[in-house]
């Protein structure tokens, strides 16, 4: 899931930019009035326009979501690392002393 969410953040990346590089800036619409092809467009003169906003708009907000996502799988991730719940804990028995027999000769006496 976590890569399929950082494809699609990729994409959506990429044509923001694509998008955005596209659009026309705000001094486009002078030269439009003096013969600069503006209504040849394909959704029209100022149709292009509303319409790149929208799309930019939609894909900003997925772009949005897609981060929130990818920050909270991060969240998850790190927290399950560093978490006490994935230390293998095991019960060792403390080692013994070996002791003396009674059979053995006592040193120092």
């Amino acid at each position: 899931m976590h890569t399929f969410v950082l494809v699609v953040h990729i994409i959506l990346a990429v044509l923001m930019i694509g998008l955005i590089l596209v659009q026309h800036g705000k001094g486009a619409d002078a030269g439009a009035s003096f013969g600069g092809g503006g209504a040849a467009t394909v959704f029209g003169a100022s149709g292009s326009g509303s319409f790149l906003t929208r799309l930019i708009a939609v894909l900003t907000a997925l772009f949005f979501v897609t981060s929130l996502t990818l920050a909270v799988f991060a969240k998850k991730q790190t927290t399950d690392a560093y978490s006490l719940k994935s230390v293998n804990t095991t019960t060792s028995t403390p080692a013994t002393l070996p002791e003396t027999s009674p059979t053995a000769p006592k040193t120092g006496e």
